[in-house]
């Protein structure tokens, strides 16, 4: 009895660590932004290799979700007579929930995994360390404007992955079902908030790109300088943000949509 109240003192202590080391960073982090803009440029760089080049999968896999959620809604909606809200189903999934998860998912597995690599490389060549030598911050000069990027282009890569998911859905929906256009879209006109729905999915999308930028970066800083620790970091990179933003959707949802 014991042995098993002291292995669970020893996990709590360890839990508590590994919280305040990422509280500690966090906070570090939050502290070099100021520094970070005032070099746009480096932020609009930034943009560019996380947000702009994450397109592609993100109009693709946009695309693909609209026209199967379309069809499935519609088999599952026929079956009761209710095909004519096909288009306000469509579109409160994909503004409340997969537009903001699954390009949250995507960003973490192709832009998170970038990031964690490149500072991973930059560790390991000793390139923070120069830094550290010559007086330069590494947070404020590679971190900050890295962790800014992802908050920005999260949510546009959201807005972009919703948006074409509904057009990909209005495809199968229109000449493909048979679904009347005037009926797709007043009913989704009437139906969605814009605040309530598209405002609550564009804060979950931020608050998503705060997760998965923060846990690319600090795995990418505190990898081993070594060919295997940047690859462990990387896959803990995929892992842990992608857990957390499972969890704080949930939490999200229930805090946003918990009362009418």
């Amino acid at each position: 009895m014991s042995a098993l109240v002291a292995g669970l003192g020893r996990s709590a202590i360890e839990l508590l660590r590994i919280l305040g080391q990422h509280a500690s960073f966090f906070v570090e982090l939050l502290r070099a932004c100021p520094a970070a803009l005032r070099r746009p440029y480096l932020i609009v760089a930034q943009i560019y290799a996380i947000g702009n080049l994450s397109l592609v999968i993100i109009v693709s896999s946009g695309l693909a979700v609209g026209f199967v959620l379309a069809l499935q809604t519609y088999y599952a909606l026929v079956t009761y007579g209710a095909s004519e809200s096909l288009g306000l189903i469509v579109n409160l999934s994909l503004t409340r929930e997969l537009g903001p998860v699954v390009a949250a998912l995507l960003f973490a597995g192709r832009a998170g995994t970038s990031l964690t690599a490149e500072i991973g490389l930059m560790k390991a060549g000793e390139q923070l360390a120069a830094m550290d030598m010559m007086a330069i911050d590494p947070k404020s000069r590679v971190l900050a404007p890295r962790f800014i990027a992802g908050i920005i282009s999260m949510p546009i890569l959201a807005i972009l992955f919703s948006a074409v998911g509904i057009l990909g859905a209005y495809v199968v929906a229109v000449p493909l079902i048979g679904v009347d256009p005037g009926n797709f879209w007043s009913i989704m006109q009437s139906g969605v908030d814009v605040w309530r729905d598209v405002g609550n999915g564009i804060v979950k999308s931020i608050v998503f790109g705060i997760i998965c930028t923060f846990v690319a970066l600090y795995q990418g800083y505190n990898a081993e300088a070594t060919p295997e620790g940047v690859a462990h970091g990387t896959t803990r990179t995929v892992v842990i943000a992608s857990l957390a933003v499972l969890l704080t959707d949930f939490v999200l949802t229930a805090l946003m949509f918990s009362t009418p």
